[in-house]
């Protein structure tokens, strides 16, 4: 039935009495839901503020309306104030555009009541606001509020000379096409700049007409002026986050906390007390880092302290190539003591010469009847394993710089930690087919309900045992394994062992080198794997910028192009240099470097310029690309803050999973009558057994028993791996809480049998 008809309206006199009205609700009370009442402007009985505004229902004057429906009606204005009617509104004259819809036909449904109107010359065209939305009409919420049918509309006017290769929309991340459509709109202040309408609609309601502005450039008058003439409503409010309860009320506390890494205070982190060495002195260049005078041998108040994010900013020269070594606490940088540094442990100092025979120290252990970690000097002496120190590890060269790599991942881990706080507990499911796992992984990424901060769970979808691979707490950390295998063999990089970035027009076409980018982001916050592929040169150009980086011949992937440029560089005369050139004229050309050779010192500069547009210059594009995909979830700002720490898990391979490293990661709950037994004694004997080959399983074995990954990601475990000794028969790993029970024996042996044939028939289940 009409919503006309029901009220009672005649095509003869087009009245609106009261008691139609009353007939109205008492129909509407039959024949619709009493709580969603249908607009009188346009009959739909939706409830949508974002597509028809504010749905309000005036119980004294028997009126319900979408408020962009009264703004919208061509035969009313606002005669009253603010406070009268609706909104300015009078009642008698929306009464009076009902009845004059009621002799209009909507040329979209067909139906009467169409109260909007297309101003554009000789266009008779009526239709309701819904339907004018689902015909693309566009409506300008400004001036006198104009309406346009989908035949007389504004468009924006594209050059046949601008790209028509598919973007980013900046808002929502999801590609947009460069096409003439009404679901599409471009940017008037920024070349090249795409948005979906809906995207823009959205930012515009939170935003409001005080900070909707373009996303890229930050323009507000000439963007409003372009969007409101294309239809975009922006609303006359405050933005919504400056509406919310005490939404700055962080802002008034000074920030009270010591970001040393190792904290000296016993009453912790956040203990303040002033004029003592236990103060907290903030960061003089960003005040949001802090330290305990102590923590950090600051001697007065008076003394400058900066943090490390400040200090590898401030750092005086742009990049330059230099050995690597680490500060010592007495060392000075630009002048200044390095405060940065921390204190070191309170242990013997051992002389370089010495000889070591501990591989395997006691691993870190809690007394059930004492919290207070137990050291290794504070154990029993039976307690303590005496091991021969490897042949590898004798050389000590070797055994320094895999120190420092240690160093550097520890590092790498607690910036990624942070970066992992970032992570809610709404979760998002991929569902992953291992047999095409970059084509399902793209779809997943590309869901439009995927957020990089979600909490992500993956379903294999070709297992044939569903249930147990669902199960499993190791399945992400499969998934992002394989995904970062695929990206390294892919056809976005180039190069053996050390990749760089390789150009593949259909990948930059389809924005897969973002996508990768933001896929290696996701994986290392998340807890996958590290990729350990990149070139030393791939990494700097993303850290310094290409600017900053100057190629060698080895950072040449393409093993043609390398054997060029060394007849170039190696030519011993003039005239070889010149008729090498000549032969290789037209991969000069191609280049870009041809140069008049009038002696032999032009060939350094010739080479120079080959090296830089080979390395460099050609993956400008895929460069700045995989960039952008980087900065998901802040991963590419670390990066630039703390290069070091972050070159050991891009350009170096994770380290062999050791019984040294074993024995780190897990934590011993014990109590005082196990430690008798000698219980850890047995877990860190048979760590070493398993090492040095003397068992049927491996230590990546023991590790996917307990957690379900086969190696140690950078970001660590959580929660952190434990063991337990428990009076039960055989080894309990439970990967939900990375906790590994083992049993109490009274020999090595036994313990040694008991956890081969648990581990070894678990695994082999699994694999079945």
């Amino acid at each position: 039935m009409l919503i006309l008809d029901a009220l009672g309206v005649s095509n003869s006199s087009f009245l609106f009495h009261d008691k139609q009205l009353e007939e109205f609700t008492r129909m509407s009370e039959n024949n619709f839901d009493i709580q969603s009442p249908p607009c009188v402007l346009c009959g739909w009985t939706d409830n949508c503020p974002e597509k028809y505004g504010e749905k309000r229902t005036y119980v004294e004057y028997n009126l319900t309306l979408h408020n962009y429906c009264l703004l919208m009606s061509s035969g009313i204005w606002q005669r009253g104030e603010e406070n009268e009617g609706v909104d300015g509104f009078l009642i008698e004259d929306i009464r009076k555009e009902v009845n004059r819809a009621a002799r209009l036909m909507c040329n979209i449904c067909r139906k009467k009541g169409a109260s909007i109107g297309c101003v554009a010359p000789k266009c008779k065209r009526s239709y309701h606001f819904p339907c004018g939305l689902q015909k693309e009409c566009v409506f300008q919420f400004m001036e006198d509020f104009r309406s346009y049918c989908w035949e007389h509309k504004p468009v924006q006017i594209f050059s046949d000379k601008e790209s028509r290769e598919p973007s980013q929309c900046t808002i929502c991340l999801d590609l947009v096409e460069h096409l003439p459509l009404y679901s599409v709109l471009r940017s008037p202040c920024c070349k090249n700049t795409w948005f979906h309408r809906e995207c823009l609609q959205y930012q515009a309601l939170s935003a409001g007409i005080f900070f909707f502005r373009c996303a890229v450039c930050n323009n507000k008058d000439k963007f409003q002026k372009e969007m409101l003439r294309m239809g975009i409503h922006i609303p006359e409010k405050d933005a919504s986050w400056e509406l919310e309860d005490n939404a700055y009320q962080d802002l008034l506390q000074c920030y009270q906390h010591c970001d040393i890494r190792r904290c000296l205070c016993k009453n912790g982190r956040d203990y303040n007390k002033p004029d003592s060495k236990w103060e907290i002195k903030r960061c003089q260049s960003c005040g949001s880092r802090g330290t305990h005078l102590a923590c950090s041998s600051i001697k007065s108040w008076e003394q400058n302290w900066e943090c490390v994010e400040c200090r590898s900013i401030f750092a005086k020269g742009k990049y330059s190539k230099r050995k690597k070594h680490s500060l010592a606490p007495s060392e000075k940088m630009d002048g200044t003591t390095c405060l940065l540094e921390e204190p070191s442990p309170k242990l013997p100092r051992q002389s370089p010469g010495s000889q070591r025979n501990c591989l395997l120290q006691s691993p870190k252990i809690i007394c059930q009847n004492n919290l207070s970690p137990c050291s290794l000097l504070e154990l029993p002496t039976s307690n303590r394993v005496a091991m021969s120190l490897s042949p590898l590890m004798s050389n000590r060269n070797c055994s320094l710089r895999k120190k420092h790599l240690r160093m550097q991942r520890k590092e790498a881990s607690n910036i990624l930690k942070e970066l992992k706080q970032q992570i809610n507990t709404k979760t998002t499911r991929l569902n992953i087919n291992t047999e095409n796992i970059w084509k399902s992984a793209l779809k997943g990424f590309r869901q439009r309900n995927f957020r990089p901060t979600n909490t992500i769970e993956v379903k294999f979808t070709n297992c044939k045992n569903r249930v147990k691979t669902d199960s499993f707490t190791g399945s992400k950390h499969l998934f992002f394994h394989l995904l970062m295998l695929h990206i390294q063999n892919s056809s976005l990089f180039e190069g053996s062992s050390a990749k760089n970035l390789s150009v593949d027009p259909q990948a930059l076409k389809e924005n897969l080198y973002f996508e990768a980018g933001k896929m290696i982001a996701v994986s290392l916050v998340h807890g996958g794997p590290s990729p350990g592929f990149f070139s030393k040169i791939l990494f700097d150009c993303l850290v310094y910028g290409p600017e900053n980086v100057k190629p060698n011949l080895d950072d040449v992937a393409d093993a043609g192009v390398a054997q060029t440029i060394k007849k170039i560089k190696y030519s011993e005369s003039l005239s070889s240099l010149q008729s090498t050139v000549h032969d290789c004229y037209d991969f000069l050309a191609a280049a870009g470097c041809l140069r008049p050779i009038t002696s032999l010192r032009d060939k350094d500069m010739l080479v120079n310029d080959l090296l830089i547009h080979h390395v460099i210059k050609r993956i400008i594009s895929p460069l700045e690309s995989f960039r952008q995909g980087l900065k998901t979830l802040g991963l590419l700002e670390k990066m630039e803050m703390h290069p070091d720490a972050f070159s050991s898990l891009f350009c170096h391979k994770p380290e062999n999973l050791s019984a040294e490293a074993l024995c780190d990661l897990f934590t011993i709950h014990s109590s005082t009558d196990v430690n008798k037994v000698g219980a850890a004694d047995f877990w860190m004997g048979y760590l070493q057994d398993v090492e040095s080959g003397e068992s049927v399983v491996t230590l990546q074995d023991i590790l996917f028993f307990v957690t379900g990954c086969s190696s140690i990601p950078p970001i660590g475990f959580d929660p952190e791996p434990t063991i337990k000794f428990l009076p039960v028969h055989y080894p309990i790993g439970n990967r939900l809480l990375n906790c590994l029970e083992l049993p109490i024996t009274r020999t090595y042996e036994n313990f040694k049998n008991k956890m081969e044939f648990t581990i070894r028939n678990t695994l082999r289940g699994e694999k079945e």
